[in-house]
């Protein structure tokens, strides 16, 4: 179909900084953008903390091509941080670095998010990844966002990165989640009838003071404010490129499916916030290895045994996508495990938190 073709993928993710010798994280941003300025672009920008670097993709036409990219920069970011005794690591949040101990990067923006929000920005020693998918019809971007908030949680318990805060198991598989959930306009979206419905809730925000543009708004699905792209924004830094992959295709997958059953004037059953945000505290928890419900069969059910239900629900658009390869992936994701459950075995064996570095750093570069 030809409104495949026009799916794009763009992925950015946030990586961090730390220090080769003690493994943790060092404020070093302003040397590296220095040092990289001309390879770099506009793919690469500093972050709110000056230990976070962000990097984006260009925009692909497909997941071979965003493959490409995540790779070319991890290998970038990496190259300048081994000449400076640095090294990149990408999860949700590092395993013993303080919050405390972090500069807040000199930017306009940065300081007035300091400014307005306090100690809540000052905590927020997070790192996620946000996929773009390409949707240029505003109407139905926001359609697809409607139906894709039931998917939030599944998504998330995939990439689940962050089972560490401050130097402690958290009990949580993506704690990172909970984190940046103290900030406003966070979570589950709502459901909006129209592009112009939610043009016009933008509008009373910035009249009445709550934001000044639209990129403030910071949900799990938000339309990009910029771009005519759906920006899903609910996932912790990935740590293993071929999870990145496997992940952006499930979504771009998913968005091909439900834009299909829409030509046939079919959508996916809308669900309350509320509903969704018990899936995602599920995820939250216990990522892939615990169980969310099947509203429709209010039941409880596997999250491993869901997810391959979603990938048999995309297969007709697979091919045509030419995602099958990198969506199959997650069968080996759900049988090793997400980087979380990955971390806390690392963690389980040595009883060191510096072990979990390594292993995050050595799986960063993996298959790059």
């Amino acid at each position: 179909m030809q409104i495949f073709d026009e799916l794009t993928i763009g992925i950015e993710e946030e990586y961090q900084i730390i220090d080769t010798e003690s493994r943790e994280l060092t404020s070093f941003i302003t040397e590296f953008m220095e040092q990289g300025a001309i390879l770099f672009n506009e793919n690469v920008k500093p972050e709110f903390l000056q230990s976070q670097i962000e990097v984006g993709s260009s925009v692909c036409k497909d997941i071979q091509e965003a493959r490409n990219e995540i790779c070319r920069l991890r290998n970038l970011v990496s190259d300048i941080a081994a000449k400076n005794k640095c090294q990149i690591i990408a999860a949700g949040t590092h395993p013993f670095s303080k919050w405390e101990d972090q500069l807040v990067t000199n930017n306009e923006r940065y300081m007035g998010l300091l400014d307005s929000m306090q100690i809540v920005a000052k905590r927020l020693l997070i790192f996620g990844m946000h996929v773009h998918i390409g949707i240029k019809d505003p109407d139905l971007r926001i359609d697809i966002m409607n139906q894709m908030r039931y998917f939030v949680p599944h998504i998330l318990s995939l990439s689940t990165s962050s089972p560490f805060w401050w130097g402690q198991k958290t009990g949580f598989k993506s704690y990172r989640s909970i984190v940046f959930e103290d900030l406003p306009r966070t979570g589950i979206p709502e459901l909006f009838n129209s592009s112009v419905e939610y043009d016009q809730y933008i509008d009373t925000l910035i009249k009445c003071g709550c934001i000044d543009e639209a990129t403030k708004i910071w949900w799990d699905i938000r339309p990009h404010p910029k771009f005519p792209t759906l920006e899903f924004r609910i996932c912790d830094c990935t740590t293993k490129v071929n999870e990145v992959i496997a992940i952006a295709a499930l979504i771009q997958s998913l968005v091909a499916k439900l834009i299909k059953l829409r030509l046939m004037n079919q959508s996916w059953r809308p669900y309350r916030s509320s509903m969704i945000a018990e899936n995602k505290w599920r995820a939250i928890k216990d990522g892939v290895k615990g169980k969310l419900i099947d509203f429709g069969k209010q039941s409880e059910i596997l999250t491993s045994e869901l997810t391959m239900e979603l990938i048999e629900l995309v297969d007709d658009v697979l091919d045509p996508l030419g995602t099958r390869k990198e969506v199959e992936y997650l069968f080996t994701l759900l049988k090793e495990g997400s980087s979380a459950d990955r971390q806390l075995s690392c963690y389980e064996k040595t009883d060191s938190l510096e072990a979990v570095v390594d292993q995050l750093s050595e799986e960063t570069m993996m298959d790059c």
